[in-house]
């Protein structure tokens, strides 16, 4: 089977690295000729390497040709298509709007199941038969073919702005994290954090903790993030005695903060640039101290679990020598310090700083732990960066390019006018209410898609009612990224804990259940960030910043040890009230 052809997929990785590396160093590439390209290379990994059946295979091996022939055909004539200002021409361009469009939908559904295509189906169907519907979410009518045109050969669907996310920045911190990956680095992370925090009662779940910050940070999934750093630290606590639901809890939590962690947050970061406006540092900045705030509060839970069930530390014979540590760190320090100075040294893009640390990585693939020069183990190494991080940028493009149709069409409709209109009309025009709502409608969505996609739909949606209410840009989007991270731990419908409840070989709803309580944080520091609004503006107002900070970090230590910790249900309760008053209440701000 060709899926199974790996020489194949490593050449076609490398060529997709080359080319997304290629755009930072070539200058100005036009859009509708790099956004279908990137497609192009998205639609083999998805359509055909992911396959699970011949039947599927050759079905996949189809539709890629048709969407690559398509995608090609957009990039050769796209001065042409310039000029028709999304107007398609003739029954030739029809067709191949709505072969473009099929072959997202089921490039999405191969990539992530059937949910994010059914959104952004039902999306379409709207745009096309919405003039039908009465009354105020009726939309007047659009022209075939300028509807589908917009889609297909302008920039407001397909190869909208949100594409051109996935294109100029993603990609590029996907390959940047494929090549650490690939080396020492991760082994890196798993050693500092061991020798930072194994030797502390529940030792070996705060390894997790800080070694799931440090890769989830670079992978952008909390799923990806509990399968990997998971096959390490959940064999030393279960080994150390820890209950297998705690064991998987700690896991599943700490993964899911690592797209809350700066400096990269998975792709959440970058998004929320094109979607705002804002510049990278300001976003980073702001995210820093909630993401801390977070993890402090995954801290204290496991504080109080190891107290009342006497949780060990990581064995002395178990931890890695201050050698080990030293030279296994550098494998991602040097390339973060590279990324560091190249964006606020150099005041690089954030792109072509990464572009210069994946330089670096990539020079370190050459030396093995012992700092010797393994050029052979070298080879084999890139191969395996290159094919990941082809992967990998695929399956985030497939469901940023359906994500893309979404937003595409509530902009043709109106209908993300209309939706914001309800939101402020049921919730009687009042914030709080409206948070609600909108975090509700964040964990349902996010049940169903993942992170990225689901805090995109809901903003557009959402975020003009927020700021319509006087939040500030940066409060709604964080508010709202922060809720779509609830479905990674929260029932039913809970990615992270399902991995970890199967690694652990335990109940996936008893793994949930601890997961809610050790990610409170989750839960609560949106809604402190919007009591809180001094909290994310480290670098406008630190002294008051770093105030609301432990005005919430006390919060949430009261209320993990009222969760958690031991004592009479009088006292519990006593903890979870006082730590609530020092969340919301907004003293001396």
């Amino acid at each position: 089977m060709i899926s199974n052809y790996r020489p194949l997929w490593v050449a076609l990785g490398a060529l997709s690295c080359l080319f997304h590396l290629g755009l930072i160093f070539s200058g100005l590439v036009p859009n509708l000729v790099a956004r279908p390209l990137h497609m192009a290379l998205v639609l083999p990994f998805v359509l055909v390497m992911g396959a699970r059946s011949r039947f599927a295979e050759w079905t996949g091996l189809v539709l890629a040709a048709l969407g690559i022939g398509g995608c090609l055909w957009i990039a050769w004539n796209a001065a042409d298509l310039r000029n028709q200002y999304g107007f398609l021409e003739g029954p030739g361009q029809v067709v191949l709007a709505v072969m473009l469009l099929a072959v997202t939908l089921e490039a999405a559904r191969r990539a992530i199941g059937w949910p994010l295509p059914m959104v952004a189906l039902a999306a379409l169907l709207y745009g096309l038969f919405g003039h039908i519907i009465p009354g105020e979410f009726g939309h007047a009518g659009t022209p075939l073919a300028s509807f589908l045109g917009t889609l297909t050969i302008a920039e407001g669907g397909l190869w909208g702005s949100l594409t051109g996310v996935s294109v100029g920045v993603v990609a590029v911190f996907v390959i940047f994290g494929a090549v650490l990956n690939a080396g020492e680095a991760g082994q890196g992370f798993m050693n500092v954090a061991s020798a930072a925090a194994g030797r502390l009662t529940g030792g070996a779940g705060k390894v997790s903790v800080l070694s799931s910050a440090l890769f989830g940070s670079i992978s952008g999934s909390a799923s990806a993030n509990v399968a990997s750093t998971g096959a390490i630290t959940l064999p030393a606590m279960t080994g150390l005695g820890y209950p297998r639901r705690l064991a998987g809890a700690i896991e599943a939590v700490a993964s899911s903060g690592g797209q809350i962690m700066p400096p990269l947050m998975g792709a959440g970061a970058f998004v929320m640039v094109e979607l705002t406006g804002i510049p990278y540092a300001q976003i980073m900045g702001a995210a820093l101290l909630p993401a801390v705030l977070y993890f402090l509060a995954v801290w204290v839970g496991i504080d109080a679990y190891a107290q009342r069930m006497d949780l060990r530390g990581v064995p002395k014979d178990q931890q890695p020598d201050r050698r080990t540590v030293l030279i296994t760190s550098a494998f991602f320090l040097v390339p973060f310090s590279v990324l560091m100075w190249g964006m606020f040294g150099a005041a690089f893009t954030p792109q072509y700083a990464a572009a210069l640390s994946i330089l670096a990585g990539g020079v370190l693939l050459f030396f093995d732990a012992t700092l010797r020069i393994a050029p052979w183990q070298a080879l084999a190494r890139l191969a395996e960066a290159v094919l990941n991080a082809g992967r990998q940028v695929a399956m985030i493009g497939a469901i940023i390019l359906c994500a893309s149709l979404v937003i595409g069409v509530l902009g043709i409709t109106g209908l993300g006018v209309k939706l914001t209109s309800g939101i402020l009309a049921f919730s009687g025009g009042m914030l709080w209410p409206s948070l609600l709502l909108t975090a509700l409608a964040c964990l349902l969505l996010g049940m169903e898609v993942p992170t990225t996609a689901a805090y995109v739909i809901c903003v557009s949606v959402a975020g003009p009612a927020l700021a319509q209410l006087g939040l500030e840009p940066l409060q709604a989007h964080l508010f709202v990224f922060w809720f779509a991270l609830l479905s990674t731990i929260t029932p039913p419908v809970c990615g992270a804990v399902f991995i970890a409840a199967g690694m652990v070989e335990e109940n996936w709803l008893r793994v949930a259940g601890s997961a809610m309580k050790l990610g409170i944080g989750l839960y609560l520091i949106p809604l402190g960030m919007i009591a809180n609004p001094k909290l994310i503006q480290l670098a406008e107002d630190p002294l008051w910043a770093l105030w609301a900070f432990v005005r919430v970090g006390t919060g949430l230590t009261l209320i993990s040890f009222g969760l958690i910790g031991r004592g009479n249900v009088l006292r519990r309760a006593v903890l979870i009230i006082a730590g609530l008053a020092c969340l919301f209440a907004r003293l001396w701000t």
